[in-house]
C-alpha cells in the first residue's frame, strides 16, 4: 500500500470551513486529505465525511477520516487516522474494509512499538514543533528525537512527522529518515505551498497515487 508524502489535515471554525479547506486543497494538488472534525455529532460529522468524500472522489484525491472509523466505513473512505486515546487499529481493522489503510498518532518510542504490533500501514509522529491546532500537547520531538526513533525503530512502515512543520523543515526532516509531512496550519494559511511541499518531498508524481473509486471488500 502506497502512503502519500504530504498529508494536509483539514482545519476550520466550523464544519463549512473544513469542507471548503478540502475543496482548496484538492484543486491545489493534494493527494491526501484527512477530515479532522473534533467535538461536533457522529450525525454532523457523517454528513461532512460523505462531503468531503464527495469532493475527494472528483479529484481522486485519498480521503483519510480522523478517529472514527465507522464513518470511514460508511463513507468509504480510504482509511482511517486513529489517535492515542480511540480505538486500537487491531479493533478498527476487524470492522473496515481490507484495503482501507490505517494510520495512528505516536509521540514516544513505545507508542511507535505498540502501533507496529498491530500492523498499521503509517505512522503519525509528532510533533515536531509547539502547534495551536491540538490540545494536550504531547512533548515536541524536534529534528534529534525524530532521529533517534528512527534509528531505534529501523522500520519499514512510513513514518509521518507532524506538528507546526513549515517548507523550511521539510528538507532536514527528511534526512532523519521520515517518509513524509502532515500539514494543516501552514497549508491552510497557503493553498498554493501543496506544490512547494510536494517538490520538497519528490511527492509530486500523482499518478502512483490511483485512488480506485469501486474497491470492494
Amino acid at each position: 500500500m502506497i502512503v502519500s508524502k504530504l498529508h494536509y489535515i483539514s482545519q476550520g471554525d466550523a464544519v463549512k470551513d473544513h469542507l471548503e479547506h478540502i475543496q482548496k486543497a484538492c484543486s491545489s494538488g493534494a493527494e491526501l486529505v484527512q477530515l479532522r472534525l473534533k467535538n461536533v455529532s457522529e450525525k454532523t460529522l457523517l454528513k461532512a465525511a460523505e462531503e468531503a468524500r464527495d469532493i475527494t472522489a472528483h479529484y481522486q484525491t485519498r480521503l483519510i477520516i480522523n478517529d472514527h472509523y465507522k464513518i470511514a466505513k460508511a463513507v468509504k473512505a480510504d482509511g482511517v487516522h486513529l489517535g492515542k486515546t480511540d480505538a486500537s487499529p487491531t479493533e478498527a481493522r476487524k470492522t473496515l474494509y481490507s484495503w482501507q489503510m490505517i494510520g495512528g498518532t505516536a509521540n514516544t518510542l513505545e507508542d511507535c512499538q505498540n502501533l507496529l504490533a498491530q500492523n498499521v500501514d503509517y505512522i503519525g509522529l509528532g510533533p515536531y514543533r509547539f502547534t495551536t491546532t491540538k490540545n494536550n500537547l504531547s512533548p515536541v520531538l524536534r529534528y534529534n528525537g525524530y532521529l533517534t526513533l528512527l534509528e531505534t525503530l529501523q522500520t519499514h512502515t512510513p513514518i509521518i512527522a507532524i506538528g507546526g512543520i513549515t517548507l523550511d523543515d521539510v528538507s532536514e526532516l527528511l534526512t532523519t529518515g521520515i517518509h513524509g509531512i502532515a500539514v494543516s496550519g501552514e497549508i491552510t494559511k497557503n493553498f498554493n505551498s501543496i506544490a512547494a511541499f510536494q517538490k520538497l518531498l519528490n511527492g509530486d508524481i500523482v499518478h502512483e497515487q490511483v485512488w480506485k473509486p469501486n474497491k470492494k471488500n
